[in-house]
């Protein structure tokens, strides 16, 4: 498959621009600020930040420095089994690093957010990664699709940060865009239980200057994201601010249906509301 389905997402250059910002960001806070509840079940924003200064020092040190994982690390056979390694790497790294002060967290966060981006950018993006996008249904991925997953990451934390704190998002076209494009390649992985004639077309819609129009058609192997799509079956209209929360697990199915526009067949333009591009 050509096109929307295999057109890379640059994302290296841009980390510069949004570690900038959350560097600012944190440096903003005020003690209350550092201990308030965010969307996510248990963590507030310091924990957040000590989970954007764990994750990229354990990519460093896994990827860049080829640091070998402990002997006794559990056998990964499946999903079930990732999620349940990658949830208990934060829950360890949020404890430890969640007990820095806020100060010493930027300090950190500042070194490892530059030794990171320089990592990817040293990449080439056309290359094996060494992680799969296992939300996207890959076994094995290229390095500038890996390089994407990461910034969705990066870029959908600190906008918890954000919307915690009540200071303005970083829903600009440059940032933004590439997230909801990354997001969305996991489609056909998405859809792939979801029955349908061949050729049937699902169009989904982001709302908002940093949005666009995605298709997926059913093909006779599975899904697949196609460039243009004259009608579909179904499609669905989502707001921008609202895309990145269902996408990462902050919004609810039920909740989520209440807030987006649905034409054509409900089942199947909907299925996308219960897509998650997040492992854990």
């Amino acid at each position: 498959m050509t096109g929307a389905a295999t057109r890379p997402i640059v994302t290296a250059p841009l980390f510069e621009e949004l570690d900038g910002k959350l560097i600012e960001l944190l440096e903003s806070l005020n003690e209350r600020d550092w201990t308030r509840a965010t969307i996510v079940p248990r963590w507030n924003v310091k924990q957040i930040a000590a989970h954007l200064l764990d994750t990229a020092l354990r990519r460093l040190s896994l990827d860049r420095d080829r640091e070998p994982p402990p002997a006794d690390a559990p056998r990964i056979e499946g999903p079930a089994d990732l999620a349940r390694l990658v949830n208990d790497l934060n829950a360890r790294g949020v404890e430890i690093y969640g007990r820095l002060s806020g100060r010493v967290l930027i300090t950190l966060l500042r070194v490892a957010c530059r030794d990171l981006r320089e990592h990817f950018l040293s990449l080439d993006p056309m290359a094996n990664a060494t992680w799969s996008v296992s939300w996207a249904g890959e076994d094995r991925s290229l390095n500038w699709f890996d390089i994407a997953r990461e910034f969705t990451e990066r870029w959908h934390h600190q906008q918890q940060i954000r919307l915690a704190v009540d200071r303005p998002g970083i829903m600009t076209p440059p940032l933004y865009h590439p997230v909801l494009d990354t997001f969305l390649r996991a489609l056909p992985f998405a859809y792939r239980f979801v029955s349908a004639a061949t050729g049937d077309v699902v169009t989904v819609r982001i709302a908002g200057d940093c949005g666009g129009t995605w298709h997926v058609r059913k093909m006779p192997e599975g899904w697949a994201i196609i460039d243009e799509a004259d009608t579909a079956i179904g499609s669905v209209t989502i707001p921008q601010d609202l895309a990145w929360r269902i996408f990462t697990k902050g919004m609810p199915y039920d909740e989520a249906r209440g807030h987006v526009t649905v034409e054509g067949d409900e089942r199947a333009a909907t299925a996308v509301l219960k897509m998650i591009a997040i492992v854990g």
